[in-house]
Formats: structure tokens, C-alpha cells, sequence
């Protein structure tokens, strides 16, 4: 439940609210052309809401504490839009209860996707909202798993990372690569705090991993866009790899992850063999996208 900032900001939110509306907007008869106040007259808010004008004069001069049934009638007759109604739940201090608009399926851009294809002998990934593992190409597929064979629900790097052995034992720094990822995180749940999949993927891992409770509870942030990852794969041993990230220009959240190796290391030969037992395979996408 959201703190109350007091009854009385809520009230001058209610008469504030009621003075932008004139009475012919809501299908009201315009009875006085001489109106005293501005907008609507209590009584006229009240009518609309379908509340005593006592209950609603009482509930304007702080007297008396609104049920979520009665914000939910207020919002409807005073016209609110979401931002006001969203504000509207935090002055009363009640939880929002208004059922939640399903959001879009997150969708790569056309670019992005030619661009993952393109770098046909290098590690790519598109990280959507929440490290939602959108797409990858080839290189990606060699160096961690086969994503296209998890299920949907799975296509998500910070849970991958914690939940999945083979994954998870690859990191050769894995508290170190994981505490960055929570920290990611934790920073995108500051931009996006109502997003009830972004919960339930918190949820789910404070239930089944301590470590990740236990920073999740830091508030740590981080939103680098660069740094070393160290890997022991299965097929061609250990890796060094430099890890960049990019951020998509259209505002979507979406970011490029790619992973290269210092052209004439141990690492860049290694590489080079991984990704050439996987050549033409196409980016995948998994279907359906991750919301």
C-alpha cells in the first residue's frame, strides 16, 4: 500500500479537479449561468459519483478517508486520466487495484536484426526489459546454449544465469557477472516499478537463490556499458572476452550485447573455432516473445 501524503492534499487535488470540468462537458444541465465556483459544485461531483454530499464534503475538507470503491467512482465521474488516477491511489494511500493493461510484446527492430545476422564470428545477443534474451545470433547459440530449445519463460539472461548449471559454471567471475546483472536490474525496477512480470522474475529468484536475495536487498545499480568476461567452456576451454553493450535509439529498452576477443589471443583463436561449427544458422527468436 502506497503511504498517504495526508487528506488534506487529496482534497485540494479533488476541488482543483473539479474546477477544470464544466458541468455541460459531463451531460449536467447548466442551471445557473451566475455560478459561484469555478467548474463543477460539489453536490454535481457528488451526483456523479454517486455518494452523499456530506460523504464527498467531508471527504474534500480531510474529514473522512476514501475506500478504493469510492476513489475508483471518483475517477470515473472527475475524468481522470491515468497519470491522475495513479495519483489519485497515492494521496489516499490505497493500492491501485485498477486491472492492469496487458503490454505489448517486445519486438526487435528490423535493423537490430540484420545487424546480430552480420556478425556472423561474434557473440550477440538483443537484451529487452527485464534481460529478456529477445534474439540472438549463431555465436551466441556456440558460446552459451541453444536458446531456440528453452522454453519461452527462460529466455532471460539474470535468470538463466542463476537458475542454469551449465551456465552458471561457465562464468569463471559468476558473483561477479551476477551482481552486476541484479544491479542492472535493480535499476530498470526504478524506471519501471509497476511492471508485475519484472516482480514476479524478482519473486522467483528471492525464493530460489540466497545470493540473490541477499543483493537484491543491496539496492546496488549499475548500468555499465562495458567489461570482461571470463568464461571455461566445455568445447574450447577458457575465454577472455571484452563485453559492449548499446543501447537501441528508438527508446524500447532494447540493448546489443556483443562479445569479442583481442585479435591474436588464445581467446580469438578459440573463439574463431566455436563459431565456425555453427555457420549460416540464422538469429533466433523465440515465439512467443517475452513481455
Amino acid at each position: 500500500m502506497t503511504t498517504p501524503s495526508g487528506p488534506g492534499e487529496l482534497g485540494a487535488f479533488l476541488k482543483a479537479r473539479r474546477a477544470q470540468l464544466a458541468p455541460q462537458d459531463l451531460g449536467l444541465p447548466e442551471q445557473d449561468s451566475r455560478r459561484k465556483v469555478a467548474g463543477l459544485r460539489r453536490e454535481e461531483v457528488a451526483q456523479l459519483a454517486a455518494i452523499s454530499v456530506d460523504y464527498y464534503t467531508r471527504l474534500e475538507q480531510g474529514r473522512v478517508r476514501a475506500s478504493a470503491s469510492v476513489l475508483a467512482t471518483l475517477a470515473r465521474a472527475l475524468r481522470l486520466d491515468d497519470d491522475q488516477q495513479r495519483y489519485l491511489y497515492q494521496l489516499a494511500g490505497k493500492a491501485d487495484a485498477r486491472p492492469r493493461r496487458r503490454r505489448p510484446a517486445q519486438r526487435v527492430r528490423p535493423a537490430m536484426r540484420r545487424l546480430l545476422d552480420q556478425l556472423a564470428a561474434t557473440p550477440a545477443i538483443v537484451l529487452g526489459k527485464r534481460l529478456d534474451i529477445l534474439e540472438w545470433n549463431a555465436g551466441a547459440a556456440a558460446l552459451y546454449t541453444d536458446f531456440s530449445q528453452l522454453p519461452a519463460d527462460r529466455h532471460n539472461y539474470l535468470r538463466l544465469l542463476f537458475t542454469d548449471p551449465i551456465i552458471r559454471d561457465m562464468h569463471l567471475e559468476w558473483e561477479h557477472d551476477a551482481r552486476d546483472a541484479v544491479a542492472a536490474l535493480r535499476m530498470e525496477s526504478a524506471a519501471n516499478p509497476d511492471d508485475p512480470e519484472l516482480a514476479r522474475l524478482v519473486g522467483e529468484l528471492s525464493v530460489r537463490d540466497a545470493d540473490f536475495r541477499t543483493w537484491w536487498a543491496e539496492h546496488r545499480v549499475n548500468n555499465a556499458a562495458y567489461g570482461t568476461k571470463r568464461y571455461r567452456h566445455r568445447l574450447v576451454g577458457e575465454l577472455t572476452l571484452d563485453c559492449d553493450t548499446w543501447s537501441s535509439p528508438d527508446g524500447s529498452g532494447q540493448r546489443l550485447m556483443v562479445l569479442t576477443a583481442e585479435p591474436g589471443s588464445p581467446s580469438y583463436d578459440a573463439l574463431r573455432i566455436l563459431t565456425s561449427w555453427v555457420p549460416g544458422q540464422p538469429s533466433g527468436s523465440p515465439s512467443p516473445a517475452p513481455r
